[in-house]
């Protein structure tokens, strides 16, 4: 059975704090387990989850400040340690490629492991994967910086009771399948007529940000979103400044983009009880509603069960 969860690794802005580590999320999807923005300390909290070096396929990187990517020389160096066998994919904004080669070298070790280094030129570019696509997109901050969503394309659930009304089993299944139609005695009968619509899931991880096209474009119809929220509407000028959202515009997004799980993220060290995040947020959004903590995992919600009439 695939698996389909969020694992995350710490939940501080800038700098950690006694309860939050700096950022950290590794998304299970299926074959795919791509850790996201690795601040400092991530490779031991690794050791507190699941989750292991090997596991991973996959980095991205949504930019080059400290507590998104500090974890990356232990991370890469850990997969060298580890002999990963296979290619570990990196992104990264192409803006910031000399930041990159910084970190995968800042120190001496033996590199065995193979990273397949693809940095973001562009926005809206797409990058295959056996699941779907991943896309980035730009956002708003003081430097380069894109977020992440991960698309499953659309398909269709067979129905068991029409195809059993037109006789249709065993191998024909597949068939009609591959080919979108069979003809039965005479009568064409089509995959439309024995399927319903299967939706693709998707899931979206916006950081570092002020408000702009690229937010709303990642968080559409994202089964889980998870984004930053890294002041309270009392700092909401402090968070236009600097480019970051307030915990109410991340709510307002999730709930204008039709989210259905919505993970937060990414808080300022001035605030010590998260409570006051969610009583924000619950003002917009009242959808299912996550405020991150360290070291706990988010399930990506189930599949909607498309209906059969």
């Amino acid at each position: 059975m695939s698996m389909r969860e969020l694992v995350v690794l710490g939940t501080a802005s800038q700098a950690p704090t006694r309860a939050r580590n700096h950022n950290g999320y590794v998304l299970r999807w299926d074959d795919e387990v791509i850790l996201f923005d690795p601040g400092e300390g991530s490779q031991r909290q690794l050791l507190h989850t699941t989750v292991t070096a090997t596991d991973l396929t996959r980095i991205c990187v949504t930019h080059f400040h400290g507590d998104h990517c500090l974890g990356l020389p232990g991370t890469i160096q850990r997969l060298s340690l580890d002999r990963v066998s296979r290619p570990v994919a990196v992104h990264f904004p192409a803006e910031g490629a000399e930041y990159f080669a910084r970190l995968r070298h800042a120190s001496s070790f033996h590199e065995t492991a193979e990273l397949a280094v693809t940095p973001i030129e562009t926005d809206g570019q797409h990058i295959p994967l056996s699941c779907g696509t991943l896309e980035a997109r730009r956002l708003r901050h003081p430097i380069d910086t894109y977020g992440y969503r991960l698309v499953e394309p659309d398909s269709y659930r067979m129905l068991p009771e029409r195809l059993a009304a037109y006789g249709i089993g065993g191998p024909a299944v597949g068939e009609l399948q591959r080919v979108g139609h069979l003809d039965l005695d005479g009568r064409r009968v089509t995959r439309d007529e024995v399927s319903v619509p299967r939706p693709g899931q998707r899931f979206a991880f916006v950081m570092d940000t002020g408000l702009c096209d690229g937010v709303y474009a990642l968080a559409e119809h994202a089964d889980l979103l998870v984004i930053e929220s890294t002041f309270l509407e009392s700092e909401a000028a402090l968070a236009a400044e600097v480019g970051h959202l307030t915990a109410g515009q991340a709510a307002r997004v999730a709930a204008e983009s039709g989210v259905r799980r919505l993970v937060l993220t990414h808080f300022s060290q001035r605030y010590a009880d998260p409570r006051r995040f969610a009583a924000e947020a619950r003002a917009h959004f009242d959808g299912d509603l996550v405020i991150a903590e360290d070291l706990t995992t988010v399930q990506v919600p189930p599949r909607r069960v498309p209906s059969a009439e």
